[in-house]
């Protein structure tokens, strides 16, 4: 996640600064002229993640597209022992502003090694799948993009349509428990390390944006629509997740993942370009979890490192929703161990959860601390 609306310890920002952490990239406008057909990286098949390919599963590159016409590309991942029965399968979405090289390929593969047929996305506008102009982001096309997932698994052979799950991660946390609220097909979804992306930009970090700061935000972006309309196309602004120095401990650790070795990724948002200056607008106008409670009775797990600024995203869904639900905190962890940490993720716990509820049987509320 990178779109931000204040800094962690500042109640009013400039508007530099404010342009600079909702992720407007100078680097971006080049991108803006690409395909809005998906176009597979010219990599000769050779593998493009920022983790180690697994001999446990098979992989294939497949397209399909959402309800709003976008064409998605996505990477499916099938276990290589897999029998002829269907199976259980997973849409895995996120985080904000990366592509499914990184974590949710990382989390879809895991989960693949374990039994389940799995689908991570690259969101309409970002990544290779299609839409214009490029990187920018909507509560509703992106809620949509995991239902369009939904679609394409459930038409799959090898895959037990009425076995199927979710998967969010960062960003993509609130917008797929935003999608499974309405999309009475998916049996149980699990969010890792979640943000409320509506919340976010509508109210800043732990809320603290006033009516003020407000109205001058969306006064400042409603007239950015008129130069963009006099341009011809989207504005975008710095590199994402660069550090000048100062910033807090959140937005290094943001850095220590996208823009090098460990994550880095050439066509994610959040490692080498940045969202449209008025990719907020929508978000700030249209809440995401309106319906949480709606999800249930299918089950919820939502998991957030003990130490993570984001943490209280996490604990206020839970609240919000309705049973069966449960909390996982992971003692120690920081948001973004949860991308990539082996060793932090709980792909046990996920597993098991997946296993029980898509295999039906009841659920129970439960608060956890995992070691």
């Amino acid at each position: 996640m990178n779109v931000e609306i204040q800094s962690h310890h500042q109640a009013r920002v400039s508007r530099r600064r404010m342009l600079q952490l909702t992720g407007a990239s100078v680097a971006a406008a080049a991108m803006a002229a690409a395909s809005e057909a998906p176009a597979f990286a010219q990599n000769g098949g050779a593998w493009d993640k920022t983790f180690p390919k697994s001999a446990r599963v098979d992989h294939r590159k497949v397209t399909f597209k959402n309800r709003y016409g976008i064409a998605l590309v996505g990477d499916l991942y099938l276990p290589k022992n897999r029998s002829n029965r269907p199976l259980p399968a997973l849409a895995v979405g996120g985080p904000f502003g990366a592509v499914k090289e990184q974590s949710s390929g990382l989390y879809a593969q895991t989960m693949a090694e374990r039994g389940f047929i799995t689908l991570a996305f690259d969101p309409s506008y970002t990544g290779e799948s299609g839409g214009q102009p490029r990187n920018v982001a909507s509560p509703d096309i992106n809620t949509e993009d995991f239902s369009a997932v939904i679609d394409y698994l459930g038409l799959h052979s090898s895959v037990d349509r009425e076995r199927i799950g979710v998967i969010g991660i960062c960003g993509w946390g609130g917008m797929a428990l935003n999608a499974v609220a309405v999309d009475k097909r998916v049996k149980a979804v699990a969010v890792s390390t979640m943000y409320d992306m509506s919340r976010l930009m509508s109210k800043g970090y732990n809320d603290s944006v006033t009516l003020e700061q407000r109205t001058k935000s969306l006064e400042q972006l409603s007239r950015q629509r008129w130069q963009d309309a006099e341009r011809g196309g989207p504005a975008y602004g710095p590199l994402s997740n660069e550090l000048k120095g100062g910033e807090p401990q959140f937005l290094v650790d943001y850095h220590d993942y996208y823009r090098t070795p460990r994550g880095f990724h050439p066509r994610a948002v959040n490692s080498n370009a940045s969202w449209t200056l008025t990719t907020p607008l929508s978000f700030m106008n249209m809440p995401l979890l309106t319906y949480i409670k709606e999800i249930s009775p299918r089950p919820v797990l939502l998991i957030h490192g003990e130490k993570a600024h984001s943490r209280y995203f996490s604990e206020t869904a839970y609240a919000a929703a309705a049973e069966p639900k449960e909390l996982v905190i992971i003692p120690g962890a920081v948001h973004t161990d949860l991308y990539d940490r082996m060793d932090v993720i709980p792909f046990d716990r996920l597993t098991s959860f997946f296993t029980q509820h898509l295999a039906g049987g009841g659920a129970r509320d439960r608060r956890t601390e995992s070691s």
